[in-house]
């Protein structure tokens, strides 16, 4: 067993500083960081890939930001993957509290906020989210297939950024 770790950490540069690995040992811990964060990212929630809430997008970010620290030796391997797995189960335990408690989802993830209401815009919510005319009628356009403002029921700028539209029945 002594042996097979040894060759592990010779293999994986373990103990070596970062401008001495071999392009051999790069390429291994990018391969075992790729294979663990796909684990992670698995393990975690398939939304954290799909939606761009910040509360997603923020473990992503902070999770490429402590792996890449894995593949380049700027800090010892195995506690930096460790260190990830935490990050990825402190996410999937704030994201469970969320499903249960809408006060945290709030807190945690933001919430949406009402643009146009009955064909009507609605500038006070639109100035202090710094969402313009111009940006709601191009996402108007481009999403909900209108021209016309009088066709929106609502419009809401979602947790993502997005901006959704519920239109009249029997406008569009």
């Amino acid at each position: 067993m002594h042996a097979f770790f040894d060759s592990f950490q010779s293999a994986l540069g373990l103990g070596l500083e970062p401008k001495s690995f071999t392009f051999l040992q790069i390429v291994l811990r990018g391969l075992i960081v790729f294979g663990a964060a796909l684990v992670m990212v698995r393990l975690s929630d398939r939304r954290s890939l799909t939606k761009k809430s910040p509360f997603d997008q923020m473990l992503l970010v902070i999770l490429a930001s402590v792996l890449a620290r894995a593949v380049n030796g700027s800090s010892a391997f195995l506690p930096t993957l460790g260190g990830a797995a935490v990050l990825v189960g402190a996410h999937r335990l704030l994201a469970f509290a969320c499903c249960r408690w809408s006060g945290l989802t709030a807190a945690i993830k933001g919430r949406p906020w009402i643009l146009v209401s009955d064909g009507v815009m609605r500038t006070d919510t639109m100035q202090s989210q710094q969402i313009s005319k111009d940006d709601v009628w191009e996402d108007m356009r481009l999403n909900a297939h209108v021209d016309d403002l009088i066709k929106v029921k609502s419009a809401r700028l979602e947790v993502s950024g997005d901006v959704s539209f519920i239109l009249r029945e029997g406008k569009a």
